[in-house]
């Protein structure tokens, strides 16, 4: 039976990937200067560069979930024309926007019996999303049922490890992640805290580190800790409009493994608005977050 894999953007895919894997993103809304955005993969409403220019510029962004009504819109004509549905959500510790999907689920299954629509809450945010994402259309191409790919979802989202470091303080002030103090002093000291995201879904900050390049060297030592067979991933890295230093993370994890592919992605508007520019952020499967 033919399905569909749907997610939205915040798994900062690239629009090549999009296109190969055959994917359907929901574009996310954000909201700069007080004119609203859709957060499409290729950026044709606002590229990730010209929105990393407005924080620069002292401009501030905020985010909306997509809701019950939109996500109906966006599953109906999918469930309409004969296709199952599997939707991969941005997690449900960051958004409510898992909880649109189940609602819009309720009412679609009801409309269309006879069609199977699953709901994975992905716990995971920019390409961790993106790369359990990968995952999944990867089992879809090599003919995996739509219920082998979401039991593989759910065994294994929790072994999708992120680690990433910011370069900005305030923009996780902003979001409530650290105290005003914390950011005033941490930008004093040159402190570069390292976060991941935790079980549950959460951003957790994890370690405070002296210093950028530490900081960056400290997500491979992460990596490290936890990687299993590196040799037969692909590693997913984004960033805040800062090529240089996440391409010197990917230039760091292939002198310590021979992974099979490493793909670097800028961090879309959505997500970039609670990190800021100068985000670096690693994305790998592991023992354990």
């Amino acid at each position: 039976m033919r399905y569909r894999i749907l997610t939205d953007s915040t798994g900062d895919l690239t629009p090549e990937l999009v296109q190969e894997l055959d994917l359907t993103v929901i574009p996310m809304e954000f909201t700069v200067d007080g004119k609203s955005y859709r957060n499409y993969p290729d950026g044709h409403e606002m590229s990730a560069k010209d929105f990393y220019d407005l924080l620069r510029a002292g401009k501030t962004s905020t985010t909306a979930q997509i809701n019950s009504h939109e996500f109906t819109e966006w599953a109906d004509p999918i469930l309409q024309a004969g296709e199952d549905l599997l939707y991969i959500a941005f997690s449900s510790g960051l958004s409510g926007t898992c909880q649109s999907a189940l609602l819009a689920k309720q009412e679609l299954s009801e409309k269309y019996p006879d069609r199977k629509f699953l709901v994975v809450d992905s716990l995971c945010a920019s390409m961790g999303e993106g790369l359990l994402v990968y995952y999944a259309a990867k089992m879809q191409q090599e003919g995996k049922s739509i219920d082998e790919v979401y039991q593989w979802l759910q065994e294994n989202k929790l072994h999708l490890c992120h680690w990433f470091t910011v370069d900005d303080l305030n923009h996780l002030k902003r979001g409530g992640r650290v105290s005003s103090a914390a950011a005033l002093f941490g930008t004093m000291l040159g402190i570069k805290p390292v976060l991941h995201v935790d079980d549950a879904g959460h951003l957790i900050p994890v370690a405070k580190i002296r210093g950028r390049k530490q900081s960056l060297d400290s997500l491979v030592a992460h990596m490290e800790e936890t990687v299993t067979e590196p040799e037969k991933q692909v590693i997913f890295i984004s960033h805040g409009d800062c090529l240089q230093d996440a391409q010197y993370v990917a230039d760091k994890i292939r002198e310590k493994w021979k992974v099979k592919d490493i793909v670097l992605n800028e961090i879309g508007p959505v997500i970039g608005t609670h990190s800021g520019p100068g985000t670096v952020a690693l994305f790998f499967l592991g023992s354990k977050r």
